[in-house]
């Protein structure tokens, strides 16, 4: 007989999700990992190619690629193939998007809008009931 924390679970994962929910989840999972979390750091210097990521992670190639693509599902990385190298770099503002997308699907007041000059401004200033775009995102797993 399973436990109840299994039957918990098992129940959960029936429950259907709100869409904007899961892409929350698919982005904060994407992170979830140490290695991730290397390669998010090191993108943050700059663009990289695939061989430079294996240097700074010490991974083996099909593990860094596994995981640019756990980042690229989530929205967080952007490649680029030029011939046999694929380079590598954080979507720009990928971070502020996100936190901006949380606050207002969280319910937290004083969510935040970029405007169109670039500069953040307060809900109260630009109505605040205009839903935050997400980072495209594919569920990642």
């Amino acid at each position: 007989m399973p436990s109840p924390a299994h039957f918990r679970g098992t129940v959960a994962t029936i429950v259907d999700q709100p869409d904007d929910l899961r892409e929350l989840r698919t982005f904060h999972k994407a992170l979830a990992d140490v290695n991730r979390l290397r390669i998010v750091k090191r993108l943050a210097e700059g663009p990289a190619t695939v061989g430079e990521l294996i240097d700074t992670v010490g991974l083996s190639q099909p593990l860094v690629s596994w995981h640019i693509g756990r980042l690229k599902a989530a929205g967080v990385i952007e490649t680029r193939r030029t011939g046999r190298e694929v380079f590598c770099r954080l979507r720009p503002n990928v971070f502020d998007e996100v936190e901006e997308r949380e606050r207002f699907l969280l319910g937290m007041s004083g969510a935040a809008h970029i405007a169109a000059d670039g500069q953040v401004v307060g809900a109260s200033q630009v109505g605040g009931s205009a839903q935050p775009p997400m980072p495209s995102t594919v569920e990642a797993h």
